[in-house]
């Protein structure tokens, strides 16, 4: 099926745009026919839903478990969430020890109905360490445009296995939406480049930053672990206050998904020792923005974070991001 006829004269690229600005985004191929019902998705996180509304289009019918500010390290399955799950025609969950306290809920599900665990969609050699857990991986893959790649094809596969007449259309909006993250990684790279070498150090809440410190070059330091179940004692502070104050570090970031009280506490105890800090603005790390928002789509979500660390550092990014689309309160 060629450009022309899936988007009758409109490229992808603006075609992908105009779907995940809505907040269930439409289909970006012209289905030769619609499935009788769309099919009942539940995602665990929004990052996961976002992919599968785009990829799925009007074949699918969405539902995202964890919202803006939920922290899916933490997060419960409540009696709606079993509900929903049990009902549904596909579950997808992120995996990789992300949803830690879901991960005995799914395997005694997939035992049952079609469950997918699409962040395990990478490859094994591309993943890194957890730093807590032996024979864990971080999960936070969606940092990088080209790993998150991988889970968009694991996503059409699993929508693809529930649908198989819903191929076609699958597969289009895969390519299309693969064209939006190989330009967004491009972005990336052009913004990131333009911090100073010697103001290439990330601090934020906690260490969900590394496969983006990896893409990019940044030193990324987290006061918790890779899991907001660690805790940061009072050494841990002291030592990054240690580290801002000799390096010379002006800026911090909080996360929408994490309290900032150790990130406030950074700071003061810099203020002690007579170095200003800043924070350098709110980042999005296991959570998307508000729905139906720019920043409550992936693509938004990563243009956020990469212009606001950009610019925060010292970069050189535009300042509504790559689409001239983030809101003001960016």
């Amino acid at each position: 099926m060629g450009k022309r006829a899936i988007f009758s004269g409109v490229t992808r690229r603006a075609a992908l745009a105009a779907a995940v600005a809505l907040p269930f985004a439409a289909p970006l191929a012209a289905a030769p026919a619609l499935a009788a019902e769309p099919i009942k998705v539940v995602a665990t996180t929004s990052m996961i839903a976002d992919a599968a509304r785009v990829i799925g289009g009007e074949r699918v019918e969405v539902t995202a478990l964890m919202g803006p500010g939920v922290d899916p390290h933490a997060y419960r399955q409540t009696r709606s969430d079993i509900v929903a799950m049990t009902r549904a025609d596909l579950v997808l969950w992120h995996g990789l020890y992300l949803e830690a306290q879901l991960e005995e809920f799914m395997h005694g599900l997939a035992e049952k109905r079609r469950v997918v665990a699409v962040g395990e969609s990478v490859p094994a050699d591309l993943l890194m360490a957890h730093d807590d857990y032996e024979n864990r991986y971080d999960p936070h893959v969606w940092m990088d445009p080209d790993l998150w790649s991988h889970v968009l094809h694991g996503v059409r596969d699993a929508l693809v296995e529930a649908d198989p007449e819903g191929e076609a259309v699958y597969s289009a909006n895969t390519a299309a939406y693969l064209e939006e993250a190989a330009a967004l990684g491009s972005y990336a790279r052009g913004a990131l480049a333009t911090v100073p070498d010697t103001r290439r150090a990330l601090v934020t809440a906690h260490d969900a930053f590394r496969y983006f410190g990896r893409a990019y070059g940044f030193e990324v330091i987290g006061i918790q672990g890779i899991s907001t179940e660690s805790e940061a004692g009072l050494k841990r502070i002291e030592e990054l206050v240690d580290l801002l104050v000799e390096r010379g570090i002006t800026a911090v970031f909080v996360e929408s998904s994490v309290s900032d009280r150790n990130v406030r506490a950074l700071i003061e105890g810099a203020a002690a020792r007579g170095h200003e800090v800043a924070i350098g603005g709110e980042l999005y790390s296991d959570a998307m923005g508000k729905p139906g928002t720019y920043e409550g789509t992936w693509l938004g979500m990563i243009d956020h974070n990469v212009t606001t660390i950009s610019r925060a550092l010292g970069g050189a990014a535009p300042e509504r991001g790559r689409l001239g689309r983030l809101s003001s309160e960016s």
